[in-house]
């Protein structure tokens, strides 16, 4: 799908649920990452994150345009468009639109970290840190002991 078949998309949909036409531009924004699109408030438009659509197919495109649509139409109305508003929330179930999109799969692939393990040489107090610390800076928090390093593990 292009930026062209999404801008009819976006009217026909607009159309059908809404009652109204959309006048401004719908687009495929490659720079979104956390997000399934967004309302541009200064401009009108509608942009649109592509993983979505590659990842999850039509069905979730056209939710998150009609999430973005109600957006769009009541700010133009000048009511309630932000997700805490009740006109907000109503408008989304009557034209049953999701309040949050799917997470995306490749976001939520955890990287590894490495894991710091130290240990008092004095009172055996174990301290687990996930950055690496100058043991000839730092001491014991209890007993101002000396500390050790005793593991490095990746979790």
């Amino acid at each position: 799908m292009n930026n062209d078949q999404l801008q009819d998309l976006v009217e026909r949909l607009s159309l059908q649920l809404f009652g109204k036409t959309f006048k401004h531009k719908a687009l495929f924004n490659p720079r979104l990452r956390t997000t399934g699109g967004r309302y541009l408030l200064s401009s009108h438009n509608i942009e649109i994150n592509k993983k979505y659509y590659d990842e999850f197919g039509e069905a979730e495109l056209i939710g998150i345009i009609k999430h973005e649509l109600c957006h769009y139409h009541l700010h133009l109305e000048g009511r309630g468009y932000q997700h805490r508003d009740s006109d907000f929330k109503k408008l989304l179930s009557a034209v049953d639109a999701p309040r949050f999109c799917t997470p995306l799969l490749t976001k939520s692939v955890k990287k590894t970290t490495l894991d710091y393990v130290y240990i008092c040489t004095d009172c055996h107090t174990l301290f687990k840190r996930k950055k690496r610390m100058n043991i000839n800076r730092y001491v014991c928090g209890k007993c101002r002991g000396k500390l050790m390093l005793i593991s490095e593990k990746r979790s």
